[in-house]
C-alpha cells in the first residue's frame, strides 16, 4: 500500500536535490511505500497513492536523530543539580551515585524507566536514538543495560569505560583489564559501538593511553568507535577519536587549534554526509563528526562549545541531548536546537540539520536524518508553519504527530 502525505506547508528534506542545506519544499507532499520514502516534491505534482493524509499546512521534518543518550539507569540526582545551580562545579563524580542505584535496580525497573524515556523522546519527534551503558561498571550490570537498550534501538554503545568505580580506585589497570576482557566479551554481542570517557581533568575518567587501550580492544571485537572527549578541559580525546577512526567525538567543549584541524582533516578525503545511498550501512571512509551537547552546558553552567569555529573549519556537527540523570536530564531535541541557536550562534537551518542529518552522520547511518528517496519514512510533523519555530518558540510542545517507518507512531 502506498501512502500520500499531502498539504504540507513546509517540507524539510535534507535532500540537496531540493536545495542547499535543508532542501526545503513549500506546499509539499511525500509518498511512502513499504516504510520508505518513494517521492517528495510539490503537492500539485504528487503521484497517485492508495491512501492520503492531509497534514493541514503543517511543517514536516525528518525525525530527530539523537546520537548520544544514557537512558538506561536507576535513581535520581536532582540534589546534585540543585547544588550546581548554587555554584558547585561539575566534575563527573556524581556518576558513582547512578552506578550504585543502577546496580541495585531490577531488570524490570531499568526496562520500565528506559522505555518511558524513549517514549518521551518519540513524543518530541525523536525517531532514532543511541543508548549507552556505563552505569553498571561490572560485567553483569553492563550486559543487562545493553540487553535492555537493544530492545529499544539498534544503536547501542558499550561504555564500561565511563568512570573507574570505587572498588578499583587503587587498581585502574585492573579495571581497564576488566573492561577490555570479560566485560567486553559479555557486552559486545549486544552493542554496535565502543565508547570511553577520555578526560584527564576528571579523576575517575580515563587518560589517553587507557582510552586507546579500551577503544582498540572494542574495535578488535568488531565494534565501531565513538569517544566522550574534551568536555571539562582541553585534552587528547578529540585527536584520539580521529586517530582510531571514531564516527563521533562528543562534547568538544574545550578545543585547541590542533583539535579542530584534526577533525577537519578527517574529512579531507571523506564523503561529506549530504548525499549517498540510503541503505543504512556504515561508511568506513567517513570522518569524525563533532557532536555537541548544549543541554549539558545548560545544566552544568559550563561554557558552551564553539560551534561556529567547527563549522567554519568544515567539520560536520551533530546535536544530541546526552539525556542522563546527572549532567543533563532533558530528552528534548527541540530544546537542544533552541540552545544551539541562542547560545552557540548556529543558524536555525544549521541546528536543524545537525539534529537530523548530523546525528545520522554521527551514527554512520544513511537511511535516517533525511527524506531522500529510499530513506526510512521517519517524519516529525510540527504544529507550526516552519522549522524556524523550533528556536522561535522554545519550550513549547510543537510536535503534532510522529511517523516511523511509514506508520503513525505518536499520538
Amino acid at each position: 500500500m502506498s501512502l500520500l502525505l499531502t498539504n504540507i506547508g513546509e517540507l524539510v528534506t535534507n535532500d540537496p536535490e531540493h536545495g542547499a542545506r535543508l532542501g526545503v519544499v513549500p506546499g509539499a507532499a511525500v509518498v511512502v511505500e513499504a516504510g520508505r520514502i518513494a517521492w517528495t516534491g510539490p503537492a500539485a505534482a504528487a503521484p497517485a497513492a492508495d491512501t492520503a493524509v492531509d497534514l493541514g499546512r503543517r511543517c514536516v521534518l525528518p525525525g530527530f536523530v539523537d546520537s548520544h543518550s544514557h537512558t538506561v539507569f536507576a535513581g535520581d540526582r536532582a540534589p546534585e543539580f540543585a547544588a550546581r545551580m548554587t555554584g558547585e562545579p561539575y566534575t563527573g563524580g556524581g556518576i558513582a551515585t547512578t552506578v550504585a542505584a543502577t546496580r541495585a535496580a531490577s531488570e524490570d525497573v531499568l526496562r520500565a524507566r528506559s522505555q518511558a524515556l524513549v517514549r518521551e523522546m518519540l513524543r518530541q519527534g525523536t525517531t532514532t536514538v543511541e543508548i549507552k551503558s556505563g552505569y553498571g561498571q561490572e560485567v553483569a550490570t553492563e550486559a543487562r543495560m545493553l540487553r535492555i537498550a537493544r530492545e529499544l534501538t539498534p544503536e547501542t554503545t558499550f561504555l564500561g569505560a565511563h568512570t573507574v568505580p570505587a572498588e578499583y580506585a587503587d587498581d585502574r589497570a585492573g579495571y581497564v583489564d576488566l573492561v577490555t576482557g570479560p566485560m567486553l566479551a559479555a557486552c559486545a554481542p549486544h552493542a554496535r559501538w565502543i565508547d570511553v570517557f577520555c578526560e584527564p581533568a576528571a579523576p575517575t575518567a580515563f587518560d589517553e593511553d587507557e582510552a586507546r587501550t579500551v577503544l582498540t580492544a572494542g574495535i578488535r571485537a568488531g565494534l565501531l568507535a565513538r569517544v566522550h572527549g574534551n568536555q571539562l578541559s582541553a585534552g587528547p580525546g578529540v585527536r584520539l577519536a580521529v586517530e582510531v577512526g571514531a564516527a563521533s567525538v562528543d562534547h568538544c567543549t574545550h578545543l585547541s587549534d590542533a583539535d579542530v584541524d584534526a577533525l577537519a582533516g578527517s574529512w579531507t578525503s571523506a564523503r561529506w554526509p549530504d548525499g549517498g545511498a540510503s541503505d543504512g550501512g556504515t561508511d568506513a571512509d567517513a570522518g569524525t563528526v563533532a557532536t555537541l551537547l548544549p543541554a549539558v552546558e545548560f545544566s552544568t553552567r559550563s561554557p558552551y562549545p564553539d560551534a561556529r569555529r567547527l563549522l567554519a573549519a568544515g567539520v560536520p556537527v551533530a546535536l544530541a541531548t546526552d539525556c542522563n540523570p546527572g549532567s543533563g536530564y532533558s530528552s528534548s531535541m527541540s530544546f537542544v536546537v533552541a540552545l544551539a541557536v541562542r547560545e552557540m550562534r548556529m543558524s536555525p537551518a544549521e541546528a536543524l540539520w545537525s539534529a537530523t542529518a548530523g546525528g545520522a552522520a554521527a551514527l554512520r547511518r544513511d537511511d535516517v536524518g533525511h527524506l531522500r528517496v529510499g530513506a526510512r519514512a521517519d517524519l516529525t510533523v510540527l504544529d507550526a508553519p516552519s522549522h524556524l519555530y523550533l528556536a522561535y518558540r522554545p519550550g513549547v510542545p510543537l510536535v503534532h504527530e510522529v511517523w516511523k517507518d511509514g506508520a503513525q507512531a505518536w499520538p
